[in-house]
């Protein structure tokens, strides 16, 4: 279902597409900036509660900074220097992030309308054309993010493009979830496991040392699932650089698989996180202050988390990182699902 979304300060006309499937979920996508808005899954009472956070029009999503159910990229988290080498030439980014490149610099994926290629009642398909120099980064590319609802409660994220050059690419989606309603207050009594032996250690502006740091006996330990607000105020270097959780993981395992998981024991919902890339950022919403959201609700610090999985921030600069270089040619393709049951 097709409804109206707003006007953004351009004068371009934004539309929110609806999808239901028979178990009464419900997810909702506009095509500006290809942003998740809405994600209706029914409670342990049959009741349905929107499990991210977000706005209530598109000029909530053009005005805002925190990068509510945002499509990320050309390269989703951090850059270091703003600047990187490939093939033997040096391309400069925008420092939006005190010296380095946060989510592709100022010119963002989410503040631009994107083209519905297909649209029914189970998925939508959006296109975006990326120049050749767009963002700083090398190559023509167009860009294209399905997202499905499937019966099985499931919000499958599939990102595909093919580009005219070598070039970088690292796509995630930056939806906030709070599992007991986006009205609901805090997520630290959420539980959540994440299966990761390690995380990437990084310094005072977040970007990675290129040293991986074992979870065993740190508070970043989620092997076993634990309420987020455990451990969070822990004196440990990570949480008092990131004023709480904002790290990569390291990813167990191969392809397609688990990643992490969410749980609320208020509303009985959980959500289980799969992704076919190496690392997950896994971000307590430490930096939401006083954010005017959906419903006339205000977020506040820690309302929400984020699981985007990704290729491994200033992977382009660490040679032991699996990096986002994208050969001329080839397609980078890859599926992020965000599954719901209750428990």
């Amino acid at each position: 279902m097709r409804s109206d979304f707003g006007t953004t300060a351009k004068g371009e006309r934004a539309a929110l597409y609806t999808m239901k499937n028979q178990n009464g979920m419900e997810i909702a996508v506009t095509d500006y900036g290809a942003i998740l808005v809405k994600v209706l899954v029914p409670d342990k009472d049959g009741k349905l509660k929107d499990v991210v956070l977000g706005y209530d029009d598109v000029r909530g999503y053009e005005c805002g900074t925190l990068y509510f159910g945002a499509t990320v990229g050309r390269v989703a988290n951090r850059i270091g220097g703003g600047e990187f080498e490939l093939n033997g030439k040096t391309y400069t980014l925008t420092k939006n992030d005190n010296q380095n490149t946060l989510h592709g610099g100022t010119d963002y994926y989410d503040k631009r309308m994107w083209k519905v290629e297909e649209a029914d009642d189970s998925h939508i398909s959006l296109g975006l054309h990326s120049s050749d120099g767009d963002q700083g980064f090398p190559g023509e590319v167009d860009i294209h993010v399905t997202y499905t609802l499937t019966r099985d409660n499931e919000v499958k994220i599939h990102y595909y493009a093919v580009p005219g050059k070598d070039t970088l690419l690292n796509l995630t989606n930056h939806s906030y979830f709070n599992l007991s309603g986006h009205d609901s207050g805090p997520v630290l009594d959420q539980e959540v496991m994440i299966c990761a032996d390690a995380f990437t250690r990084a310094d005072e502006e977040s970007v990675p040392t290129g040293e991986l740091v074992p979870v065993e006996g740190t508070p970043m330990d989620f092997r076993m699932a634990k309420p987020i607000g455990r451990e969070i105020q822990a004196d440990y270097e990570a949480l008092d650089f990131g004023q709480g959780y904002d790290h990569n993981w390291v990813i167990g395992g191969k392809g397609y698989r688990q990643a992490a998981s969410m749980y609320s024991g208020q509303s009985g919902i959980e959500m289980k996180v799969f992704t076919d890339l190496p690392g997950m950022q896994f971000y307590t919403g430490n930096f939401i202050e006083r954010e005017n959201g959906k419903g006339g609700v205000i977020y506040r610090r820690r309302q929400g988390a984020c699981f985007e999985t990704q290729y491994f921030p200033d992977a382009v600069h660490k040679e032991q990182f699996e990096g986002p270089v994208i050969k001329a040619q080839e397609a980078y393709d890859t599926t992020t699902v965000y599954q719901f049951q209750l428990k």
